[in-house]
């Protein structure tokens, strides 16, 4: 189902940000093309996070760019450049996720651009927007994080501040573009009117924890405090967290202590009666409960919180949660194949629509694999 066919995106990012969003928007049926600069390309090529590589380039550039296509230009090059900008004139999204200016020194700007094709979307990923005096900073997912504060929602008190393990910034910075995009061709297919749409990681990254935001800004600024037991939300009482039993780890959400301490037969919560305590005396709840969820399996104590309607979950790796009925049905494995022919096996588009799978087989191009006969195509 292509539900943007006809929608022909053009897509001067590199790393994750920019092509995550263009990876869903491709997902959806929109045509992508990859503009990449001459022998290094888009620089996520390179961008190993393990020591397995496709086809000479790294796994996660597989992930991140299936079902596009490849038109290799040196944009400081007048003749290559006078070619992207016909290719601009069949275009209706041009994105990039350069840092400001950067498109306007190659003359590529959105001013530019919308006289080339005054309907154009024209949308860009910044680290930190265009003013002020981090603009020119690197934006990188881990230092964004750093510099919002999410660190310190994660991990124990007593431990340092602890990144999310994912380029959550990256993604959500390209889920958030993607929005906007959709949102602009909406009001374009209203108006046929364009639109400059504006995403920056750290807005993103903020937005993301708009729910801790909201409580410091109304509680006089108190900053979240971590648990130092079992740590797994700042404004949550206990249980809430993950535990070690036996044999494995059990996640607890919200729960009413007092039911809990019978239905575990755990007589050290008994002390904890009055609800407004369990947030204030948390630490000393969760350390009750982890010390008595050590002494028994993880299935001992699934057997017994399942049946009573219980939040909770057995904590799995990949190879766990890949043996399970609950992935199985999902069908979320997509076997891609690479220009040359090898077969990728990924993660597909998580979206459904009435019902159907958002599949393509296509994966990742090699790079300026396209450009011969896109030129041809389009008479450039």
């Amino acid at each position: 189902m292509k539900l943007l066919e006809d929608i022909l995106i053009l897509d001067f990012s590199q790393f994750l940000s920019g092509p995550s969003a263009s990876l869903r928007l491709a997902d959806l049926g929109a045509r992508v093309i990859k503009i990449e600069k001459p022998n290094t390309g888009d620089i996520c090529r390179q961008l190993y996070v393990s020591d397995v590589e496709i086809d000479g380039d790294s796994t996660i550039f597989h992930a991140i760019n299936r079902n596009k296509e490849s038109y290799q230009a040196d944009l400081k090059n007048p003749d290559d450049l006078s070619k992207i900008k016909k290719l601009i004139s069949h275009a209706d999204v041009v994105m990039h996720n350069f840092r400001p200016g950067v498109m306007e020194r190659l003359g590529l700007g959105y001013e530019v651009v919308k006289k080339l094709k005054p309907e154009i979307v024209y949308a860009s990923i910044s680290g930190y927007g265009e003013e002020g005096e981090w603009k020119n900073l690197p934006g990188q997912d881990l230092l964004v994080q750093a510099l919002t504060g999410l660190p310190f929602l994660n991990n124990n008190s007593d431990q340092p501040p602890t990144p999310m393990g994912v380029a959550v910034v990256d993604i959500l910075a390209g889920t958030h573009i993607a929005q906007g995009i959709l949102a602009a061709l909406f009001q374009r297919t209203k108006t046929g009117k364009g639109a400059l749409v504006q995403v920056s990681m750290l807005e993103s990254a903020l937005d993301f924890q708009f729910e801790v935001l909201t409580c410091f800004l109304n509680d006089g600024q108190q900053l979240p405090q971590r648990s130092k037991v079992n740590h797994a939300h700042a404004y949550v009482g206990a249980p809430y967290g993950v535990f070690k039993t036996s044999d494995g780890y059990l996640a607890l959400a919200m729960g009413n202590i007092t039911f809990l301490g019978k239905l575990l037969s755990c007589p050290g919560l008994k002390d904890f009666a009055d609800p407004k305590e369990w947030f204030e005396r948390r630490d000393e709840i969760k350390q009750v409960l982890a010390e008595h969820l050590a002494t028994n399996s993880l299935e001992h104590w699934l057997s017994l919180l399942e049946p009573a309607d219980i939040w909770c979950s057995e904590v799995l790796n990949y190879e766990q949660l890949m043996q399970q009925e609950g992935y199985k049905v999902l069908d979320m494995e997509l076997v891609v194949k690479t220009t040359s022919g090898k077969e990728v096996k990924t993660s597909r588009c998580p979206i459904r629509v009435n019902g159907e799978l958002l599949r393509s087989e296509i994966g990742a191009p090699s790079l300026g694999y396209h450009t011969e006969d896109l030129k041809r195509e389009f008479g450039i």
